[in-house]
């Protein structure tokens, strides 16, 4: 599929395809590890494994102060060069009937080449005349919460049960999509789609929780940089979205799920649920570069203001665990996590 044909698919019943800008590219695996330095910073290890992508100076403190992503990286698991940011999330296992877990490996979104990882959007206002501001250095944010195990107020954190080809004509995190994980068999696996807030206070990089500093816009259109800023956070900028692909159908079989029906994929957090998924991000992208794709309202991979790399040479960019365990292999417990919850 075509990444316009997915941008069809996110603006159902919101707005036309025609003059959406959506900047849209893979980011491959970096490293699957149990440190956090947005939640807990020099925690080593932290609660529970994420997967993670992007520049390769992530390390498990990242004190703005001092670290500099750009210049401290000397690659980047994106394709778009100038990008080292980093983002991560909660990683999903698969339980057998014997208690056991294994990894749920992880593709790629259709139209795109990498090593599992993140597909990554970055969404100006579906308005060609109105401009969004780019991150700050040492900007950072967090959506979503670790620890939730019934329905909160990240609504813009959800799952999707992918047909084998394509995609639905929903929008995301709309009906039927939900924030609790799929119950039945899904032929396409299961996708997570985390969405940033589109609104900043324009003064803070960041906040005692990670979130209070930005906002979503009243009025929620859900697709771009789109609605009205409330007061307290009146500067537009562009919306991050990230994009994880789980291949379930290995696990398509009814003799390998529980015996009574119940679906049995978990969280890294410890949640059976699905409400804990989460996403973290870190603004690390090279000068001006961001502000320009954002300015020139940069489609796909198309995007002539910046510099990019082949997915062969993306794919190269990782790095070394820091926390030495067995995360993918079957194990007798999720990394951290000795109680299912």
């Amino acid at each position: 599929m075509q990444w316009k044909a997915l941008g069809l698919a996110l603006l159902v019943g919101h707005v036309s395809s025609q003059g959406l800008a959506m900047m849209r590219f893979s980011c491959s695996k970096l490293v699957v590890d149990r440190i956090d330095p947005l939640v807990n910073p020099g925690l080593i290890p932290s609660p529970h494994l994420h997967q993670i992508v992007g520049g390769n100076s992530f390390n498990a403190s990242m004190d703005p102060a001092t670290h500099d992503l750009p210049t401290d990286s000397t690659c980047t698991s994106c394709t778009f060069t100038e990008d080292f940011s980093n983002y991560w999330t909660a990683v999903l296992y698969f339980r057998a009937r014997n208690g056991t877990f294994k990894r749920v490996p992880q593709s790629v979104s259709e139209g795109l080449d990498a090593d599992g990882g993140i597909t990554v959007y970055y969404i100006p206002s579906t308005d060609p005349q109105t401009t969004v501001t780019a991150f700050k250095p040492g900007f950072r944010m967090l959506i979503g919460d670790a620890t939730l195990r019934s329905p909160g107020s990240a609504r813009k954190v959800c799952h999707r049960c992918m047909p084998k080809t394509g995609d639905n004509m929903n929008v995301n995190c709309a009906s039927p999509d939900s924030q609790t994980l799929p119950t039945g068999f899904c032929v396409g696996g299961i996708r997570s789609v985390i969405t940033f807030p589109t609104c900043w206070d324009g003064v803070n990089t960041d906040s005692a929780d990670h979130m209070s500093h930005v906002a979503y816009p009243d009025g929620d259109t859900s697709v771009g940089a789109s609605g009205t800023c409330p007061q307290t956070h009146p500067v537009k900028i562009p919306q991050v979205m990230l994009e994880v692909m789980w291949d379930t159908t290995p696990f398509n079989d009814k003799d390998l799920w529980p015996e009574d029906g119940s679906q049995p994929f978990v969280w890294s957090t410890g949640d059976k649920q699905g409400y804990s998924q989460h996403g973290d991000y870190v603004f690390g992208w090279e000068g001006d570069s961001l502000q320009r794709a954002m300015d020139a309202r940069c489609n796909g991979t198309d995007c002539p203001t910046l510099k990019s790399q082949s997915s062969e040479e993306a794919k190269k960019c990782t790095k070394p665990n820091v926390v030495q365990e067995d995360y993918d292999g079957w194990v007798t417990e999720i990394p951290g996590m000795a109680v299912i919850t």
